[in-house]
Formats: C-alpha cells, sequence, structure tokens
C-alpha cells in the first residue's frame, strides 16, 4: 500500500480538510452594490437638506410634494459651515443607502448644495432661500448655487420653490 499525502488526511483548524478555506474570498465594492441594487426595500430615495431649521417652511413644500408622490424621503439639518464633516458623510453615503437625488436648500451663503455635490455623484438640486439675512432679496443665494465650478454640478431651481425641486426630483427618479 503506498503512502499518501500526510496533510491531505489531517483536518484542518475549522475541522475540514486542507483544503478547505477558513475565511470568505473578500467582495469588491463594485459587486455588494450592484447584488443590493435589485433587492427592493423602503429605503428614502430623496433626501432634503436645510442648513438650518428655520429653512424647513420653505423646504415643507418639497415634502408635501413627495409625499403626494408617494416617493420616500428623509429630512436632514445640517450646516456647510458648522458641521462640514456631518455634510461630507452624508454625501459620502448617500447613494448606498438608497438615495437617488438630494434637494439640498440653502440662504446667504448658500453652501450647502455644492459641499453636498462635491462629496456625491447623485444629482444635487439646489433651492436658494431668502430671509432676513440674505442680500439683495437672495440674489446671494442664487448666484452661489448658480456659479459652482466646472466638475460640480448643482441644480438649481427658482428662489424659495422648493416644490419645483421636489418635482425635478420625481422627473429624476422616473428618467
Amino acid at each position: 500500500m503506498g503512502r499518501s499525502d500526510p496533510s491531505a488526511e489531517q483536518p484542518g483548524p475549522g475541522g475540514g480538510g486542507a483544503d478547505v478555506a477558513l475565511a470568505p474570498e473578500p467582495i469588491a465594492e463594485s459587486e455588494v452594490e450592484a447584488e443590493l441594487e435589485g433587492i427592493d426595500v423602503d429605503a428614502p430615495r430623496v433626501g432634503i437638506v436645510m442648513g438650518s431649521k428655520s429653512d424647513m417652511e420653505i423646504m415643507q413644500q418639497a415634502v408635501r410634494e413627495l409625499e403626494e408622490r408617494r416617493i420616500l424621503h428623509e429630512v436632514r439639518v445640517m450646516s456647510a459651515h458648522r458641521e462640514p464633516d456631518v455634510v461630507a458623510d452624508y454625501a459620502k453615503n448617500a447613494h448606498m443607502r438608497g438615495l437617488r437625488t438630494i434637494i439640498a436648500g440653502a440662504g446667504i451663503s448658500a453652501a450647502l448644495p455644492g459641499a453636498i455635490a462635491a462629496h456625491t455623484d447623485l444629482p444635487v438640486i439646489g433651492v436658494p432661500l431668502s430671509g432676513r439675512l440674505s442680500a439683495a432679496g437672495g440674489l446671494d443665494a442664487i448666484l452661489s448655487i448658480v456659479q459652482m465650478p466646472p466638475g460640480v454640478p448643482v441644480a438649481c431651481v427658482g428662489l424659495d420653490n422648493a416644490r419645483n425641486a421636489a418635482i425635478l426630483a420625481a422627473q429624476i427618479l422616473m428618467a
């Protein structure tokens, strides 16, 4: 009788044969996203963000429009200036969490839409907001949103027109 390889007869540390892998091979992130894309979940599809709680009254127009259309959404308040890391994390993880577009309302310097667009590949819709501190009736916010640098696009709707932003978000989801 011939001798066989002793390592082939000995169980591995997990109790299996020598050719049993103990840990699964790592899966590429793109493969995971492709598998998750097909799963129907009740995740929000539209993110609505604003720089201050005082913006909520105007941004409620977007909330109402999305609710009427039965589009799942989430609402967050975060400041591009006071919480830049929170804004960046939100934008970087938005696609993975199921969002397909983001509506960002901001007044005065209106940096929030651009700050979000800089950290995501999702479409960002900016809503310029007027307020008692805005210059020229909100012109400062409009210019801050429409004058984005090349490579960082932000769509822009009319001053205080969050409803149009929600309609545009719905159109993006249907495309």
